[in-house]
């Protein structure tokens, strides 16, 4: 097997057992509320997966335990290669700009200004809204506020990219951007988790994973 075969069967990342219980009410009514029971998941180099289920089901809580946002019960998680994390809530400042925005995420990403400079202006264009370069994020729409969120995640190239509904609020276009963009990062062997509420979308990707009762599914 050659390396390049060898490194498309090894996972990028891989969650094993992953389970999570909240409790919830005030002693002595609090009620157990199990949420994820023993989910496993695979992310391969250069696959696109879809993460699917009601509102509820533990979607949005598996990606903040994969990124280390929230502790597991129990379980396991093996990452290869580098994080980027795209979250339903943008983690913005309200007084600094977008350009702002990058520089510190840069500093952040340990990215050389070079490197930095080089994929703000790609990300402004693939997204298009470079004309809101020098607009505060308190003055941004919904829309534009989303293409920064996700923006901000991909300015360090990251392996592997975890994305919380990241759509929401895009028209059309930028909706179409987005889907180019993905299938970009495709053809480099970086590979991408989508939490998805559109049924449409699912032909997009390589596979789709269910998540329903506290387990998780391989739809096709």
């Amino acid at each position: 097997m050659s390396l390049d075969n060898a490194s498309a069967v090894v996972p990028v990342l891989e969650a094993r057992g992953i389970s999570k219980t909240y409790r919830q009410g005030v002693w002595p009514f609090r009620k157990r509320n199990q949420v994820l029971d023993g989910v496993d998941l695979t992310l391969h180099r250069g696959e696109i997966i879809g993460l699917v289920g009601e509102n509820g089901s533990g979607k949005s809580t598996l990606m903040q335990i994969l990124v280390g946002e929230l502790a597991a019960d129990a379980g396991s998680i093996d990452l290869r290669g580098s994080l980027g994390y795209c979250p339903q809530g943008p983690i913005v400042f309200d007084r600094l700009t977008c350009d702002e925005h990058f520089e510190l995420y840069g500093v952040a990403y340990e990215l050389t200004r070079e490197e930095r400079v080089r994929e703000q202006q790609r990300l402004y264009d693939d997204l298009d809204f470079k004309r809101y370069a020098d607009t505060r994020v308190d003055r941004l729409s919904g829309g534009t506020l989303a293409k920064l969120n996700l923006a901000l995640a991909l300015l360090a190239d990251p392996a592997v990219l975890l994305l919380d509904e990241p759509y929401a609020g895009f028209d059309w276009d930028t909706y179409l951007r987005f889907w180019d963009l993905v299938g970009r990062r495709r053809e480099a062997g970086r590979s991408v988790l989508v939490i998805s509420h559109f049924i449409a979308d699912e032909q997009r990707f390589d596979r789709v994973v269910e998540l329903h009762d506290g387990k998780a599914t391989e739809k096709r």
